[in-house]
């Protein structure tokens, strides 16, 4: 019996943590559970956000029950719902929503990824919207405790958004064009 087909979304974030993400650096603490197998993708097949959000607070229940050593962290892939950026920046409110209803507001925070993401002093093209571009809009749940772990080491999750920004910024011409040259 062969495995279950990998779904396109899926392998091509997993291109992008490779290549990007960890390629580049952005992420303290992405590299050993990606070379693990502790990140969990799910693609929703939702179409609305109603639909998204049943999906959301499905995910996060479902990570909660879930040693971190089996899934650290799960990337909540919905391509067919908000593609527009300023919705899906509106609707991260409602996901906040959803970790409060559930009474995880302790325990994940909700990292939001989009294809088309634009800082709000920022022109479309600049580089430093790249730090949370993705493949797809995504959520990522991400465990508290693994924020913890990585500030109580000597790395300041704070600063790691400037960071991100003076990394891209410093990036070659050709390397800038090739970051905006992958399929976002």
């Amino acid at each position: 019996m062969n495995p279950p087909a990998v779904p396109p979304e899926t392998e091509r974030t997993r291109q992008w943590i490779g290549n990007v993400v960890m390629g580049l650096g952005l992420c303290p603490f992405v590299k050993p559970f990606f070379a693990t197998g502790q990140i969990h993708y799910q693609v929703s097949a939702a179409t609305t956000t109603a639909a998204l959000l049943k999906d959301l607070a499905s995910e996060l229940t479902t990570l909660m029950a879930m040693a971190p050593a089996e899934r650290e962290t799960t990337l909540l892939i919905h391509p067919h719902v908000l593609g527009e950026f300023l919705d899906y920046n509106e609707f991260l409110d409602e996901a906040d929503a959803v970790l409060h209803q559930l009474g995880l507001q302790a325990e994940i925070q909700v990292v939001g990824f989009h294809p088309r993401h634009q800082f709000e002093d920022a022109t479309p093209d600049q580089i430093e919207n790249y730090t949370n571009r993705s493949p797809f809009p995504m959520l990522h749940l991400l465990r508290q405790s693994s924020i913890d772990a990585v500030q109580t080491s000597d790395r300041d999750i704070a600063g790691i958004p400037g960071r991100n920004i003076v990394r891209l910024n410093s990036l070659s011409p050709e390397a800038q064009q090739r970051l905006r040259d992958f399929r976002f």
